[in-house]
């Protein structure tokens, strides 16, 4: 049996493996059941209820409004004056505009506006199975010994090593293309159901996909970085406690930056880079400097992280972290 089919099996039989998709399911399973629970198709008669309930709110308001206007009238040459502005008319006078009939509409899905959140959602809940996966598929090896073994049937570390991480990529990179498509599929119902596909085109379907191949490429990052500190750890514990240490420096180092001053914090935040590359972008501000303008007001300073730039720096963590791995297996003893 080839080595990469005996990895197939070995990764496809493990309870873990199937205890962290079964729980993916059921986590999916639940978004979706919400999403679907709370949208309602609207229709005539939910709009019609909206404009009545927007007109309802206009007019007490304008009743109130002319209560306090009375109020300010009679109060003039009194204490109470104190309470109310020189002229009554510069009091507040609601206006239609105030109470758009939209606001009161119910929730509904917008497949064009609501399915990228639930792109963003199935990214990063893929995201951290595959990082859990990663790391109990070659962090059990080493624990158990199982590692050792198999280096004496198959003396090559490093293609040991690298066989292990690659069927695991291509395992994860299929199940995540199929359980995507199932996603899509799934949300177009919903909203021809309860919600609405208007205003889509051929261009947002494709900026949907193009979003979803940037996720695909953080799941495959984050299993891939399970994998490796996995490897250099020789334990799944190593990759866990390596992501708790860096959350917890990362908020350290998050704070700290803010109160030095340093202009945009939030790029040393990795969370910051996921929303750039899912997203396109992310707009860091530095609202301690403020450039005023008599026409536009304050106007803070601002940096944009591309796309482009966070996934040139996740994937190079991911590289990087790799390439470590695979020289430690060659380096190190194995006993």
């Amino acid at each position: 049996m080839s080595l990469a089919r005996a990895e197939s099996r070995r990764l496809i039989k493990r309870r873990f493996t199937k205890v962290l998709l079964i729980g993916l399911l059921l986590v999916l399973a639940a978004v979706f059941a919400g999403s679907w629970f709370t949208s309602e198709k609207v229709g005539p008669s939910q709009i019609a209820a909206a404009k009545a309930e927007a007109d309802g709110y206009y007019q007490e308001a304008l009743r109130t409004a002319a209560t306090d206007k009375q109020q300010c009238l009679a109060a003039a040459g009194t204490p109470q004056a104190a309470n109310w502005p020189a002229n009554c008319d510069e009091l507040y006078t609601p206006t239609r505009e105030d109470y758009d009939y939209r606001w009161y509409m119910p929730a509904t899905f917008d497949l064009r506006e609501d399915f990228r959140n639930m792109i963003s959602v199935f990214a990063v809940v893929l995201a951290a199975v595959a990082f859990l996966i990663g790391a109990s598929f070659v962090g059990a090896e080493w624990n158990s010994g199982g590692m050792m073994n198999l280096l004496l049937w198959r003396p090559q570390r490093t293609r040991v090593l690298g066989t292990k991480l690659i069927v695991f990529l291509s395992w994860l990179v299929g199940v995540s293309v199929l359980l995507g498509a199932v996603w899509a599929g799934l949300f177009r119902v919903l909203a021809e159901a309860r919600g609405t596909t208007d205003k889509m085109t051929s261009g947002v379907w494709q900026s949907f996909g193009l979003m979803g191949l940037r996720g695909l490429g953080l799941i495959v990052a984050a299993g891939a970085l399970g994998f490796a500190l996995a490897s250099l750890g020789r334990h799944t514990g190593m990759a866990l406690g390596a992501l708790v240490a860096l959350g917890a420096v990362q908020i350290g180092v998050y704070v700290m930056a803010g109160l030095a001053g340093f202009k945009y914090p939030d790029l040393l935040f990795t969370p910051f880079w996921i929303f750039a590359v899912l997203y396109k972008e992310w707009v860091a501000t530095d609202y301690t400097s403020c450039d005023y303008s008599s026409v536009a007001g304050c106007r803070p300073d601002t940096f944009t992280m591309t796309w482009q730039a966070g996934s040139i720096g996740v994937a190079a963590v991911a590289v990087l972290v790799v390439a470590a791995a695979l020289w430690t297996m060659r380096k190190r003893d194995i006993t």
